[in-house]
């Protein structure tokens, strides 16, 4: 019996160390990308992995493994002699994403319209009223967060996991982009989110998907309008 107790002691001290791991991991790439996001490491600014490390308090392995994961999602980009730097969102790049945004959420509005529950509104008004007063108290860094979390709301009402899974990376760079112009866009963005609402609680699938339509391409003009041409 001592034997058995002490080999669980064991597994648990594995697990224990092995969860710590990830978790740093994981609140060190959560911290890298919101920094890059929130303008904090701007566009083409160096990120050395002993720079990093000193920020964020850690030692460079999870710091290596940040880096890796932001230069797969595009956040960051190795070049030559310069290690890793903040990638540059040109105009090329924001024409890609919203082209690639405007696919998927004509979609989603859609199949929300058809597939919305009382709750699932109820959801999305909260999250409009939330980016409301955020802009009432000028703080740009939470309606961003809030632009982000109404539209993957939209593809949760959507019902469609596939969608969900395709569009979770896309998001980061969309909160990237709108960041940027945050102050400029809230006020127009709230009410387009609002016609979007109204069309899918009517369950009106052909004017959600319009309302989302004209929100994107209402959104790409104002990011293309502040970014340089490639």
């Amino acid at each position: 019996m001592e034997q058995l107790n002490g080999e669980a002691r064991r597994q648990e001290v594995a697990r224990t160390i092995g969860a710590d791991h990830v978790a740093l991991r994981e609140q060190v790439l959560a911290e890298l990308r919101r920094r890059i996001v929130d303008g904090e490491y701007r566009e083409g600014e160096r990120l050395t992995e002993t720079r990093l490390a000193d920020d964020f308090g850690v030692s460079r392995n999870p710091v290596r493994e940040a880096l890796r994961v932001v230069e797969a999602e595009g956040f960051v980009q190795i070049l030559p002699r310069r290690g890793a730097v903040v990638a540059t969102l040109d105009e090329t790049a924001v024409r890609d994403l919203f082209a690639v945004r405007q696919q998927l959420e004509t979609l989603a509005a859609g199949l929300a319209a058809e597939r919305a529950t009382p709750a699932g509104i109820a959801m999305l008004r909260k999250l409009i009223e939330e980016a409301n007063a955020a802009t009432a108290a000028q703080d740009f860094d939470r309606v961003a967060e809030l632009n982000s979390a109404f539209h993957r709301a939209v593809i949760e009402v959507s019902g469609n996991r596939w969608l969900h899974s395709i569009s979770a990376a896309m998001y980061h760079h969309v909160h990237w982009v709108f960041r940027a112009g945050a102050a400029q866009r809230a006020p127009h963005s709230s009410e387009e989110h609002e016609r979007l609402v109204d069309a899918i609680e009517a369950a009106d699938a052909e004017a959600a998907t319009t309302a989302a339509r004209e929100h994107v391409e209402a959104a790409a003009k104002a990011a293309l309008g502040q970014r340089p041409t490639a």
